[in-house]
């Protein structure tokens, strides 16, 4: 993987700058504002048919104030709209004036059915594209990462970490949560991404042992995931340039709601006019064009997006690189052992050495092998003869594990041996998440 990471930088905002000079975004639709106010008019006047209750005033609060301001919590915003509007336009919700339409109300049933079906359309859309987002973002940094066992342990991990949370998430439905309650546990869950994120890029923890490891994760990709989501960090320029455009579909898609929402609740006794579904009609059907634009947009921005660049390109030193190997001469006849302690079962023990060739091509014997607390030992790992090895076992047992070098059928020749071993405790769910988690560094 050297190839891959020699002379990399991180972005920089001045750089993102340049490369989003190339993905202007059009402007929304005039009728966005317009129809923004048309839905705030309405709604205050279904206020003075009856005052808000508390819940309703807190979502036009909502709807009148300043939408969150990072990328992604606005889509994850939009998301739970979009949901709650959906569950307020499910049939068994609706307000019995049109759950009894008479065949002259076919029409509003009908384009209720309609706007619902939209909704779940780009609910979907939008699940995808955040799915796929966070794996495009987890497959890139994997791609800089030492393709070793550590790779295997970083998927595995995500993979049950994603299950544990989905866990979560189906028993606070199953207990009767609400769809507020599902994504602020959601959005908690991202944020802890995040963090442990951030913990990855200091190297903390369990981390601390693994991401120094043999190899090593190239330390511009640490700086990246330390300093990417940070509130002036590369990211705030997409932030200025695609943000203002995304918080006013926010904006939209809340007065969608608290109009849908005071007009369910004030309908008793009245009937339900076109004029308000109509309304309500081309609200929805500009909102999820506008919305279905700027996902596609933004999508195509962040496929594209540099995460890593060139030195060169940056006009910047050369990444740092951090090597922890050791070196020590064997002479002809000895041997050379490094004694690991492990102290929980699961952990591994990983090695990765080669010989400093002069003119002649040597090898060196190396075994690995267990010694109990009563000095007894098992062979691990059979006795070969390499130039260079590269491995890892997980333990069974916990206590000493010895590696041996070994020179002593060499009668004239020493061997000059450079090498990196280490004991990596085993990865542990709820102490340190896995390197990507990482789909909040792309904002999404």
């Amino acid at each position: 993987m050297a190839s891959t990471r020699d002379g990399l930088v991180p972005i920089t905002r001045a750089y993102l700058a340049k490369y989003y000079d190339k993905y202007p975004l059009s402007p929304l639709a005039d009728e966005v504002v317009q129809l923004i106010d048309e839905l705030k008019s309405l709604s205050e006047d279904l206020a003075k048919v009856s005052p808000f209750s508390p819940a309703e005033q807190e979502l036009a609060t909502e709807a009148n104030g300043e939408p969150v301001y990072k990328i992604d919590e606005n889509l994850w915003k939009n998301r739970e709209q979009m949901e709650e509007i959906i569950f307020l336009l499910d049939k068994s919700r609706r307000p019995k004036s049109i759950q009894k339409a008479t065949e002259e109300d076919g029409d509003v049933t009908s384009v209720l059915d309609e706007i619902e079906i939209k909704f779940k359309d780009m609910l979907n859309k939008l699940k995808q594209f955040q799915i796929k987002n966070a794996d495009n973002v987890f497959n890139i940094v994997m791609t800089y990462l030492p393709q070793d066992f550590r790779g295997s342990l970083i998927r595995q991990q995500r993979e049950r970490s994603e299950r544990n949370k989905q866990a979560q998430v189906e028993a606070l439905i199953n207990s009767g949560g609400s769809i507020r309650d599902k994504y602020a546990l959601l959005w908690n869950q991202q944020m802890e991404r995040r963090r442990q994120l951030a913990q990855l890029g200091s190297a903390t923890g369990v981390y601390k042992t693994l991401v120094k490891y043999l190899v090593g994760v190239p330390q511009v990709l640490l700086d990246f995931i330390k300093q990417i989501n940070d509130d002036h960090g590369p990211m705030e320029e997409q932030r200025l340039r695609y943000g203002p455009s995304l918080y006013t579909l926010t904006r939209m898609v809340l007065m969608i709601r608290l109009f849908i929402r005071l007009t369910w609740a004030r309908s008793e006794g009245q009937k339900i006019g076109k004029e308000q579904v109509a309304i309500l009609q081309r609200a929805a059907n500009t909102y999820l064009s506008e919305f279905e634009k700027f996902l596609l947009f933004i999508r195509e921005v962040f496929i594209n997006s540099p995460f890593f660049i060139s030195a060169e390109d940056a006009g910047a030193a050369e990444g740092r690189k951090s090597d922890e190997f050791k070196e020590t001469t064997i002479p002809a006849g000895k041997t050379h052992e490094v004694v690991l302690t492990v102290e929980a079962v699961n952990s591994y023990i990983a090695w990765d050495f080669s010989l400093i060739q002069s003119t002649l091509s040597l090898d060196i014997g190396f075994h690995v092998e267990y010694v109990s607390p009563s000095g007894e030992r098992t062979l691990i790992l059979p006795y070969r003869r390499y130039d260079s090895d590269q491995g890892n076992f997980c333990t069974v047992l916990a206590g000493s594990y010895r590696l041996v070098w070994d020179n002593s059928y060499s009668s004239f020749f020493k061997k000059n041996l450079r090498y990196k071993v280490d004991a990596i405790p085993p990865v542990v769910e709820g102490s340190q998440q896995t390197v990507v988690e990482a789909e909040a560094e792309a904002e999404t």
